[in-house]
């Protein structure tokens, strides 16, 4: 009995000790495959230093990493706009490509698959294929595989991001999730009809017979699998990460201001989690000091950027913001205490704003920052690499001998307006082509695809790559970087300013044209839009979202010179900020912002 003790008193000592800080949540098939189909709908986790997921691994066994199979869609909450896919091949060897998407994963849900054949894998997402990989290392992913989804907050920051504990807990929500075996020339779904439907979970409950939850953690790993935070709820199976002791699926924290930024005669306060909507959209809860009216308050459709319209607002001087009482939007909704946050303005640069990324400030180029909160300008957890070699084709050496890689996203914040925007690189890593190979995306926009620097002027040579009449509607410039081979890279940006845009008031109109403020502002859901002609023309007035897409085309037809009145009804469309523009003769004639507010 003595000796039992000893060892359960051990166990615990042992089990204490490595016990990692926070839980996560795993979710395993019984069975493997080899080949086929995976597909999941889901909503990804918000919120950096975790990431949530699809994926396909094989276990280990004696032969270790050398057996190594897996395929991965990952989910990293810091970005916005970004999913990463891997095939991590024997060795470990990761191969993974970020892909910019035209939404942000954690807001809604979307349907994501991976197709694996011995000939090549494949990434979908809401059906259309975004990447494949072919050649020698999709031949090594050749051994069964158990398809698996987990939430978890990795030690490596680089990757993604800083974990804030008062953020806890994340959830990431799984609608369904199906399999079809790889059936080539007789199947019924996928590429070709490759691919036959075998089943579909929509996750009700626990199918034990399928399903296991996992217990267990791993090297890189902050937290311990716990089957507790395998939820299932209103038809969904809920992962969770959660600290030690509020585990499952119940949120104890409540929620605060992460940051506030003042553009456009709006502040936006982005919230650490999801706020309810009537609370949050209570004036009293908001206090501007140092001057400035609050006008108006809504919350954004991302349901944690409550948005103010303010009045007298002097940027010259430093204001911030108390919140008090805001609430969550869980179950057991929860209020937070007083609250002070700083509001960011938006800074004032000299044109040509150069930066010199990755290194110091020289030749008239502003040293490189880390993008964070207050930052006004850099990169997300990059790393830096330098060379000695002279540069050719540039008298700027100092600029290209240093660049940021391993990174996604480079921000740069800037007052709203068109920007043209060159991106300075020289291979100082790699000495032969094919080795580093990207796309870059700047506001949706792809400035180049399969981009293969040292191909293009060889090593140590400068390159740059021009993207022209950039519109920023948001006060930041995204620049994203997707990598085919190896890693991002970036030496230097040069921005010239076009024009600065304050859709709050007239742009620049010409003599004898006028767009007018609509009425009532905020509306629900209908307002009037007036505007007069000076001569004729093919009009346009068009409706764009605060990410400036067009959503809407209210007139497109020849008109003569007068006055006019048009209504739009804003019914099919959810809260948030819009802008109208009006053209004639495909000439932008003035932008303005309208707030819906149902």
């Amino acid at each position: 009995m003595k000796f039992e003790n000893t060892f359960i008193i051990l166990w615990l000592f042992v089990s204490f000790c490595y016990s990692n800080e926070f839980k996560g949540a795993e979710y395993r098939t019984i069975e493997t495959f080899t080949y086929g189909r995976f597909e999941v709908c889901f909503k990804s986790s918000s919120g950096a230093g975790q990431l949530s997921t699809l994926f396909t691994y094989h276990e280990l066994g004696d032969e270790g990493s050398s057996a190594w199979n897996e395929l991965d869609i990952e989910i990293l909450g810091r970005y916005e706009n970004d999913v990463q896919f891997n095939p991590i091949t024997p060795g470990q060897e990761n191969h993974e490509y970020h892909r910019w998407v035209d939404f942000n994963p954690s807001e809604d849900f979307h349907v994501y698959a991976i197709e694996w054949t011995p000939d090549y894998v494949a990434w979908f997402v809401d059906g259309k294929e975004l990447h494949r990989q072919t050649g020698d290392h999709i031949d090594e992913l050749n051994r069964d595989q158990k398809l698996m989804m987990n939430i978890w907050p990795p030690v490596y920051e680089s990757w993604v991001g800083t974990l804030d504990p008062a953020q806890l807990p994340f959830f990431a929500y799984y609608d369904w999730v199906s399999y079809s075996s790889h059936t080539p020339g007789i199947g019924d779904v996928g590429t070709d009809n490759n691919f036959s439907f075998q089943w579909k979970d929509e996750f009700d409950s626990w199918d034990q017979d399928r399903w296991e939850k996992a217990s267990h953690t791993f090297g890189g790993n902050r937290c311990d699998f716990l089957p507790d935070n395998v939820v299932f709820d209103d038809g969904n199976m809920i992962l969770c990460l959660t600290d030690n002791e509020n585990t499952g699926y119940t949120d104890k924290s409540p929620p605060y201001p992460m940051y506030a930024r003042f553009a456009n005669d709006m502040i936006t306060i982005r919230f650490s989690e999801l706020l309810d909507k009537i609370n949050a959209e209570k004036s009293g809860n908001y206090i501007l000091r140092n001057g400035g009216t609050i006008e108006s308050i809504f919350l954004d459709e991302n349901g944690r950027d409550v948005i103010l319209s303010v009045a007298d607002y002097d940027t010259s001087i430093t204001h911030d913001i108390l919140t008090i009482n805001i609430k969550d939007e869980s179950m057991t909704p929860i209020a937070s205490g007083p609250k002070f946050i700083e509001v960011q303005h938006p800074p004032i640069y000299n044109y040509p704003l150069k930066i010199n990324v990755g290194g110091e400030a020289i030749d008239g180029f502003l040293a490189d920052n880390e993008w964070a909160t207050m930052s006004n300008f850099g990169v997300m957890s990059g790393s830096v690499i330098t060379t000695t070699e002279a540069i050719e084709s540039t008298d700027l050496d100092g600029i290209y001998q240093c660049g940021q890689s391993n990174f996604v996203k480079y921000n740069i914040q800037v007052p709203n307006g068109i920007y043209n925007i060159d991106l300075l690189f020289s291979e100082i890593q790699f000495s032969e082509p094919d080795q580093r190979v990207l796309d870059i995306n700047i506001e949706g926009t792809y400035a180049a695809e399969n981009l293969d620097i040292f191909k293009e002027v060889g090593g140590n040579s400068a390159y740059t790559v021009t993207a022209e009449n950039i519109l920023i509607e948001d006060g930041i410039i995204d620049i994203h970087f997707g990598c085919i081979h190896n890693r991002a890279l970036l030496n230097g940006i040069i921005i010239n300013q076009i024009s600065q845009t304050d859709f709050e008031s007239e742009t620049k109109i010409p003599v004898g044209f006028n767009l007018e403020q609509n009425y009532p502002n905020p509306f629900n859901p209908v307002t009037t839009i007036n505007y007069s002609l000076e001569k004729n023309g093919l009009v346009e007035l068009s409706i764009f979202d605060i990410l400036g897409n067009r959503i809407d085309t209210i007139i497109l037809e020849m008109k003569n010179s007068g006055n006019y009145s048009v209504n739009w009804n804003g019914s099919p469309f959810s809260n948030g900020i819009y802008f109208y523009r009006l053209f004639v003769d495909t000439e932008l004639i003035s932008s303005k912002k309208m707030i819906l507010l149902k």
